[in-house]
C-alpha cells in the first residue's frame, strides 16, 4: 500500500474539477441565487460523477468503459439536452429573495442529481482521467482494492474540496447582489449553459 497514492488521487481530483465548464457554472449561480448549500450540492453531484469515472479508469474496468465508449453518442445526446433544458430553465428563473431559498432536502436533492447527471453523460471524462493518471504517475500503478480504493477516495476528496472551496468563496459575495439584481447572473449563464449543451449535441 502506497500512501502518495491518496495524495495523487486527491490532486487528480482538484485537476478535473478545476476547469470552468457548465458545472462551474451551475455551481457559482446556485450559490449566488441559493446559497451556498446548493451551489456545494450541485459540486458534489458532479463529484460523485467523476468519482464513478475514476473508478473504472483506477480499476481498469475496461467492460464498462468499453460500453461507454460504444455508447457515447446517445449519453451525449441526453447529456446535451439535459444541459439544454438546465440552461433554459436558468434564463427563465425568476431572481428570489432569500427567504423564498429554504426549498429544504428536496431542492437539494435535485441540486445534487441534476448535475450527477449532466456530469455522468460524458464518457470523455474516462480519457481525461487516464490522461491526468499518467501525468501525475498513476498510470503504471498495480492495481489491487486497497491502492485502488485510496486512489477513488482521493478523487472524491480533491473534487469535492475544490467545489466546497468555490461555493464558499461565491457565498461571501452573495450579499452584495440585491434579489432583483441577480437576474443579470440567470441570463448569461442561462446562455452559456445551453451552448454548452448544443456544443455537445454538434459534437456527435
Amino acid at each position: 500500500m502506497d500512501p502518495a497514492i491518496l495524495f495523487k488521487g486527491i490532486l487528480v481530483g482538484f485537476a478535473i474539477a478545476i476547469p470552468v465548464g457548465p458545472v462551474g457554472i451551475l455551481c457559482i449561480k446556485r450559490t449566488l441565487s441559493e446559497g451556498r448549500a446548493y451551489g456545494l450540492a450541485s459540486g458534489l453531484g458532479a463529484a460523485t460523477a467523476d468519482t464513478f469515472y475514476g473508478a473504472i479508469a483506477g480499476f481498469g474496468v475496461a467492460f464498462v468503459s468499453n460500453f461507454l465508449i460504444s455508447n457515447q453518442d446517445w449519453l451525449r445526446i441526453i447529456g446535451g439536452l439535459v444541459l439544454c433544458f438546465i440552461g433554459y430553465r436558468t434564463f427563465c428563473t425568476i431572481p428570489i429573495t432569500e427567504s423564498e431559498t429554504s426549498n429544504g432536502q428536496k431542492g437539494l436533492i435535485s441540486a445534487y442529481f441534476s448535475v450527477f447527471v449532466v456530469t455522468i453523460m460524458n464518457p470523455m471524462t474516462i480519457f481525461c482521467f487516464a490522461a491526468v493518471f499518467a501525468a501525475v504517475g498513476l498510470g503504471n500503478i498495480e492495481t489491487n482494492y486497497v491502492s485502488g480504493g485510496l486512489l477513488v477516495m482521493g478523487v472524491f476528496t480533491g473534487s469535492a474540496a475544490w467545489w466546497l472551496f468555490l461555493s464558499s468563496v461565491v457565498d461571501r459575495f452573495r450579499g452584495k447582489f440585491e434579489a432583483g439584481g441577480l437576474s443579470w447572473i440567470n441570463h448569461p449563464s442561462g446562455i452559456a449553459i445551453m451552448v454548452f449543451g448544443m456544443l455537445a449535441l454538434l459534437s456527435i
